[in-house]
């Protein structure tokens, strides 16, 4: 590896330390629904996001709730501290495609219809209120 890009690469790994994130790959549910549920919680405050999710009627919600559980748990874990109500908001969030799965499905007269399993990958921001208005 050359110097300039072990560089850019210690740089980027030093920001993420400061990020407090989770993500979940290749979840079995097309990124059209998943983005559906993402735009739901986007910019809220973390207890009311898991509110909505917890009685959203939309099956990729109860992974998404796990997801926001779990980036808490990391805020928490850098912070070493509990998060207080109110203080920890969703930042960015976003869903990005996974790997497809083709499969062939019988048709008539000895044609294949492709069926095509899409999966996603979704990477959830968390961050408190004090922090994201300095970045402003």
């Amino acid at each position: 590896m050359g110097a300039r890009k072990r560089i850019s690469a210690e740089k980027r790994k030093e920001a993420r330390k400061t990020m407090y994130f989770a993500s979940l790959r290749d979840i079995p549910t097309s990124p059209r629904k998943m983005r559906l549920v993402a735009d739901m919680i986007r910019g809220m405050e973390v207890n009311r996001a898991l509110g909505v999710l917890r009685f959203s009627s939309k099956e990729a919600s109860n992974r998404l709730e796990k997801l926001l559980r779990s980036a808490i748990a990391n805020w928490e874990q850098k912070n070493e501290r509990k998060a207080e109500s109110g203080e920890l908001f969703i930042t960015r969030i976003f869903v990005d495609e996974g790997a497809t799965l083709k499969r062939m499905r019988p048709a008539p007269q000895g044609r294949g219809y492709r069926i095509r399993k899409r999966s996603n990958h979704v990477t959830l921001f968390v961050d408190s209120k004090s922090t994201n208005g300095d970045q402003n």
